[in-house]
């Protein structure tokens, strides 16, 4: 299934500054407790306007990337993020998905972008319902390829050229969307090394569980309290958690070192 991410971003971006701008600026953020509204008002204009750029500049090169600096916080908080979500859906409409442009995954196109500003804005949009207390649903499709992503992107992907990623066959994890009939089944494995940076790791990192590795745990939910569940914001209902109590421990380990 073929999602129009463009469409999403524009649901979702639309709906987060409608909520947004109905609160208190300096009302805490529950999902981000050192956020107030107007951080996170700043924070997604600032992502929408860095991605946008990125792709109307066409940049393809990391020193470019760096060079693009960041926008000052402005007072019209509302103005800045029209701007700046205006550049990104006009520059995404303009690309096409295979156009190269730089990203900090594995898959270095205009299309991996237009996936992830598609899940960044309803996140965000959920952190913006919380601090309004106005919650509504997610798009069901939308929240399992959001789930798919967390799985092998934001939590995934360990980059094996310079760590090293050990499975854990006793450690299988499924995921149940009890709406949309997704699954998935991921290996709660652990990843150490040393970035070109510098910077060490050591922590846990999903990967898609070898076919023959049979689901030690089990976490069933609705495809959007799912998603919100995998990106520690509340979700409108429970998810349920079941199965090895040692999988769910690793679960439970890293969700608390959090997406990195």
């Amino acid at each position: 299934m073929t999602l129009d991410y463009l469409g999403h971003i524009a649901t979702e971006s639309d709906r987060f500054a409608d909520v947004i701008a109905r609160v208190p600026t300096d009302r805490p953020v529950p999902s981000c407790p050192e956020w107030t509204a107007a951080d996170l008002w700043f924070h997604l204009g600032e992502v929408q306007w860095h991605w946008g750029r990125i792709v109307a500049d066409r940049l393809t090169d990391r020193a470019e990337v760096r060079q693009l600096g960041k926008p000052d916080r402005p007072d019209d908080l509302a103005g800045f993020f029209a701007e700046a979500s205006g550049l990104l859906r006009t520059a995404l409409a303009d690309t096409p998905p295979e156009t190269p442009v730089w990203t900090w995954a594995d898959d270095r196109t205009a299309g991996f972008v237009r996936r992830r500003q598609a899940h960044e804005a309803v996140i965000h949009r959920v952190d913006a319902e919380l601090v309004a207390e106005d919650r509504t649903p997610l798009d069901p499709a939308l929240a399992a390829d959001g789930v798919a992503e967390v799985l092998t992107v934001m939590y995934g992907e360990p980059p094996t050229d310079w760590g090293e990623y050990r499975p854990a066959e006793d450690r299988v994890l499924e995921l149940v969307a009890t709406d949309t009939g997704d699954r998935w089944t991921v290996t709660l494995g652990r990843f150490t090394g040393t970035s070109p940076s510098g910077r060490d790791y050591d922590r846990h990192m999903f990967t898609p569980a070898d076919p023959g590795w049979p689901a030690t745990a089990r976490m069933s939910g609705t495809a959007g309290d799912l998603d919100c569940a995998l990106w520690q914001r509340a979700p409108l209902e429970d998810v349920t958690l079941d199965g090895d109590q040692a999988t769910l421990d690793a679960l439970s380990e890293l969700m608390r070192e959090g997406i990195n």
